[in-house]
């Protein structure tokens, strides 16, 4: 399919959606549990294709791990192949092999892992050639490129001789997936210390703990249902996302605070949260520093609601599947919005253009979030998304889901 057609609702939307499981929660379970020997039972693991490129690339004994599009997925598994002295090629669609890696490779042969670039220094493909520990733990990275790197070596650490001490440099971006990480590991029986003053986090050298573990719904998924909410014109309108907590070790659970300005009320039950509409501020600024996948569906929330929008926070954006900066600055005119860099690379704005009448049609650059955070657009209006299939990566009954409170027809 090439294409899909959105048609508003006739009516107020009112649905009740068992989300997808958690891809981040996912893809650090099947890492854990791999270093445990794979002697634990992970419940509900998502069924992203992200996480099913890590399940069957852990499973498998072919030299050659082609992770696909998967950011998380090339950056855990090479620390895992790695420290676990495996010797396998590394490799993924060519957006994937432009996306840097350099940080953790380096970080990795400090350790003592063996690691050749195969083609451009700092890129995958790359290959893991054993690892011989070097005797050092401790490393100093930076905190504020990805916090993947961060994850991955944290989630090996506790295999090493003497453990490890990470000290973060500069600002810590995505710091509740880091927490996540950590509180994940000590489910499997790992503890570690953080301090967030001094900006460093200790792991011990400690196996792991075969164990049970059930994976929450998917905060990041959640957040389309959100804008969904906040963009439908009756008033009445409400969804229930069934399968989240309230506690979450997931970090974009933000959308709770973000969306409220926006017209948001959640309310949590014993299945998970009910979202209803409430009268929405004229403004919004948020640091999307610790949540930057967030910032697409928000962005293009205000836009559609004529709220002004300043964003800080997303420079990890530019890195990710596509430039997200970019496809956001080209995309958003067709509503007629832009998104303004008002400071270089730290601050940008959300405003508005004109009123454009005809039927938009957006891009989706090979990136799951560009289609799921411009989809609410249709609870306003006719919109046509291009290249659908690419929610498999996170999100894959997203249509299906979609089908619920919006007419839907594939097009190509």
């Amino acid at each position: 399919m090439n294409a899909v057609r959105l048609t508003p609702p006739a009516g107020p939307i009112r649905a009740t959606i068992p989300l997808a499981s958690s891809k981040s929660e996912s893809n650090r379970a099947l890492i854990i549990n791999a270093l445990t020997g794979f002697r634990g039972t992970l419940h509900n693991v998502s069924a992203a294709r992200d996480s099913q490129t890590m399940i069957r690339l852990l499973k498998s004994e072919d030299p050659v791990a082609d992770v696909l599009d998967a950011g998380t997925t090339m950056r855990f598994l090479t620390a895992y192949f790695a420290v676990t002295g495996q010797h396998k090629t590394l490799t993924g669609t060519p957006r994937m092999c432009e996306r840097p890696i350099g940080i953790l490779v380096d970080a990795l042969r400090t350790l003592g892992a063996d690691i050749q670039y195969l083609k451009n220094e700092g890129f995958p493909p790359l290959k893991t050639n054993g690892f011989t520990a070097s005797g050092t733990n401790r490393l100093a990275i930076r905190g504020d490129v990805s916090s993947q790197y961060i994850s991955a070596l944290l989630m090996i650490a506790p295999t090493l001789p003497d453990g490890l001490t990470l000290e973060l440099t500069g600002e810590v971006g995505s710091r509740p997936y880091i927490e996540m990480t950590l509180r994940q590991m000590e489910h499997f029986g790992v503890t570690s210390v953080a301090d967030w003053t001094a900006k460093t986090i200790t792991v011990p050298p400690t196996p792991y703990t075969a164990t049970d573990y059930a994976v929450e719904s998917d905060w990041s998924g959640a957040s389309y249902w959100f804008s969904m909410v906040a963009l439908a014109e009756d008033e009445s309108s409400e969804i229930e996302l069934l399968g989240l907590k309230e506690n979450s070790l997931q970090g974009d659970s933000a959308i709770v605070q973000i969306m409220r300005p926006l017209g948001i009320e959640s309310t949590f039950t014993d299945q998970g949260v009910k979202l209803t509409k409430i009268p929405a501020q004229s403004s919004l600024a948020w640091d999307f520093t610790d949540c930057p996948d967030l910032a697409q569906t928000v962005a293009v929330c205000c836009a559609v609601k004529n709220i002004p929008l300043t964003l800080t926070g997303i420079e990890s954006l530019k890195i990710k599947e596509t430039d997200r900066v970019l496809a956001l600055q080209t995309e958003l005119k067709k509503v007629g919005a832009e998104l303004v860099e008002v400071e270089k690379n730290t601050r940008y704005e959300v405003r508005q253009l004109a009123e454009i009448t005809e039927i938009p049609t957006f891009a989706t650059y090979d990136d799951h979030r560009m289609a799921m955070a411009f989809a609410p657009i249709a609870m306003r209006r006719e919109v046509v998304i291009e290249e659908p299939g690419v929610v498999a990566k996170s999100y894959p009954s997203f249509w299906d889901d979609m089908a619920k409170v919006t007419g839907i027809q594939f097009v190509g």
